[in-house]
């Protein structure tokens, strides 16, 4: 399966993307102002990638002057549905449909990996004003918290991909990986928690592109299993699921 098929599966699952899917903590923005060096309120923002709106309306509600750049029909039609009043294009990190120095922060929530950084890099430093910065960004799992380690490597299994790293990334080789190096990169990792019914931590694992392009079949057995490993654990059907953001702010030279 492509990386681009699996990029496009969000569109037929974008209302249950919206539905399940953590935000972000506050206190993300918060650090992104602070290493920018000025407030986000009158920035002139493009979330790229931006699916559903959920990174772009914290933004639109700290005030910046936000548009939502986003490929997926589907999931733009969801993130129209969500924010009415919020702007948002067609388009790819690849290539976007911005003008030249137009934008004060370009951010990805979640999707800078579906970007070929040797197009998506040059096109945000070309979209970039002066003193401009790229901001990506991941909601990581924690995986010091024992039961959601055992469930990322069961889950690695049924989508037959790599299980996750057990270690955090040294702030180096992170820039490298995500094509940034030679560009004055600042780090910054938070870590945080949201507590959701055992229906939505489900379902926030099966919207994901891995469990997307799978059989619907094996998906449900799955998930069934899943539900009775967790109900061990969390009696009352109320989740706890941790995780880390790991931020990467570069500046444009």
């Amino acid at each position: 399966m492509t990386a681009v098929s699996r990029a496009r599966s969000f569109d037929n699952a974008a209302a249950h993307y919206a539905a399940s899917r953590p935000s972000y903590p506050p206190a993300l923005l918060d650090v992104i102002e602070e290493l920018m060096g000025s407030p986000l309120a009158g920035s002139r923002v493009a979330d790229v990638g931006a699916g559903t709106g959920i990174a772009t309306a914290l933004l639109y509600e700290r005030g910046a002057e936000v548009i939502g750049v986003e490929p997926g029909e589907g999931m733009a039609a969801q993130f129209r549905s969500a924010l009415p009043g919020v702007p948002i294009v067609r388009g790819d990190g690849n290539a976007l449909p911005l003008a030249d120095g137009s934008r004060d922060l370009i951010t990805y929530a979640q999707a800078w990996q579906w970007t070929d950084t040797d197009r998506s890099v040059p096109e945000a430093l070309r979209v970039l004003s002066p003193g401009g910065a790229l901001a990506v960004w991941w909601n990581t799992h924690a995986l010091d918290v024992p039961w959601i380690a055992a469930q990322h490597e069961r889950i690695a299994r049924h989508c037959g991909v790599r299980p996750p790293a057990g270690t955090r990334l040294r702030d180096g080789e992170a820039t490298r990986l995500a094509g940034l190096a030679g560009l004055r990169v600042a780090r910054h990792q938070l870590r945080w928690s949201r507590t959701v019914p055992l229906d939505t931590h489900l379902a926030n694992i099966s919207s994901r592109s891995a469990f997307l392009v799978l059989d619907e079949t094996r998906n449900r057995a799955f998930l069934t299993d899943e539900r009775g490993r967790l109900r061990g654990i969390f009696p009352d059907e109320v989740v706890t699921e941790t995780y880390v953001v790991d931020l990467l702010l570069a500046r444009r030279p």
